[in-house]
């Protein structure tokens, strides 16, 4: 009867909603106490009012404190669940009729707030261009709008198709690098190279990077070529094989590390100053190259290429965007600051801008004031009903009780002035 809720975890629950949780609890107790003290104030009254006919005035403010109090209970109670679990018609009104009080608070603000004229009266009255121009000349304020501009333009590039983003970088790739005759020009910068003996620290970058990769992948020769000997050959003789094997390609990787005039060294200076006397003159070579050129293109491989560049550049923009001191960021709170400068200072700038956001203002509101006002009623649809009632509860709880409170008082009183009438009309 004290219209205590149903305990529920309090997990989920702000520490402000835990603080009103507990200051309702703490006015539910003030509230049944009262009601308990009528009732105390009742029975003794009501027990020696044959003895002391002046408690007859106590025993009326007792049941008129009773029935204040158990009917405010009880219309407070109705608000957010059944009083005593029983569905009596009009009680639990919160949780049955939460989709409907949604619609009701989505309909009073769009018909009541969101009309063009409302808007357009105070926009007019208002200096929107002076104001926004005097906040945003601070460099505080500017730079506050550039991070919220970063952000918003870091969710943009996040939201954009990657797809999309790959198919025009291939287009341009296919119409300035791809269509383009690759064979010379690059002949030509190879010749270069190998003129200038340019080529001779890759090889040396390569027979290191082949040494260091067979120190430490000896097993990868186990069973290289002894698995195709015949199976009667022992064991022994396998793991020499592979061995042996192993032992010549170290051997050969160091005669080619420590010696700069070695025949693999002399054969790739060769084979290098061919392919590039080839790309340049030879139209066969030429041809072929662009075949494989454009093969390369065409395959998922190039496509991907054009994915890992974009996907390079939006990392790039975003760690720029991100950063307070990256060159785009400072140069934006510069731009910014210029721009509330001048909106402060001049007067036909201040007139366009003001017209300009009071227009663009009255027209969202009087084609999209239904569909903002939605938001209302679709979250409130989307609330659990349970979870609905304890918020509200948590919100205005506290200040119900006090009705309650007040319904003893009111009560009490009524009563007492009920009986004294009463008394007084028939004695």
């Amino acid at each position: 009867m004290s219209g205590t809720a149903t305990a529920t975890s309090p997990v989920g629950l702000s520490p402000a909603d835990q603080e009103r949780r507990r200051a309702l609890r703490r006015m539910k107790g003030v509230a049944l106490g009262a009601l308990l003290f009528m009732a105390a104030l009742f029975a003794v009254s009501f027990a020696f009012q044959q003895e002391v006919p002046a408690l007859a005035y106590l025993r009326a403010a007792g049941e008129g404190g009773m029935v204040g109090a158990l009917a405010d209970w009880f219309a407070v109670t109705a608000l957010f669940r059944h009083p005593l679990g029983i569905p009596i018609p009009h009680t639990a009104i919160i949780p049955s009729r939460k989709d409907e009080i949604g619609r009701t608070l989505g309909e009073f603000v769009e018909t009541e707030f969101l009309r063009g004229d409302v808007v357009r009266t105070k926009l007019v009255e208002t200096p929107i261009a002076a104001r926004l121009g005097e906040w945003l000349g601070t460099p505080v304020h500017a730079e506050r709008v550039a991070a919220e501009a970063s952000v918003m333009a870091s969710s943009v590039l996040q939201a954009l198709s990657d797809d999309d983003v790959r198919d025009v970088i291939e287009e341009l790739a296919r119409e300035h690098l791809i269509a383009p005759e690759w064979g010379p020009p690059l002949g030509e910068w190879l010749q270069r190279i190998v003129d200038a003996g340019a080529h001779r620290g890759a090889v040396d970058l390569a027979a290191d990077s082949i040494a260091a990769w067979l120190a430490a992948n000896h097993r990868a020769f186990t069973g290289l070529v002894s698995r195709r000997l015949p199976s009667w050959v022992p064991s022994v003789a396998h793991r020499l094989v592979d061995d042996t094997v192993y032992n010549e390609a170290v051997k050969f990787v160091g005669a080619v590390q420590r010696d700069p005039r070695h025949p693999a060294r002399l054969a790739i200076d060769g084979y290098l100053e061919r392919l590039a006397s080839n790309l340049q003159h030879d139209p066969a070579t030429i041809g072929r190259f662009e075949d494989a050129k454009l093969a390369v293109f065409d395959s998922p491989r190039v496509r991907e290429l054009a994915a890992e560049a974009w996907a390079t550049a939006k990392a790039g923009l975003l760690r720029s965007l991100a950063d307070p001191e990256s060159g785009l960021r400072r140069r934006a709170v510069a731009a910014l600051v210029e721009v509330g400068e001048r909106m402060t200072t001049d007067p036909a700038l201040q007139r366009r801008v003001d017209s300009w956001v009071t227009d663009a203002a009255v027209f969202l509101v009087d084609r999209y004031r239904h569909d903002i006002a939605s938001i209302i009623t679709d979250t409130v649809e989307r609330w659990d009903p349970a979870e609905t009632t304890e918020k509200i509860e948590l919100m205005v709880g506290r200040d119900l009780q006090y009705i309650r409170l007040n319904g003893t008082i009111v009560g009490a009183l009524a009563g007492v002035a009920i009986f004294t009438v009463a008394h007084a009309l028939l004695g």
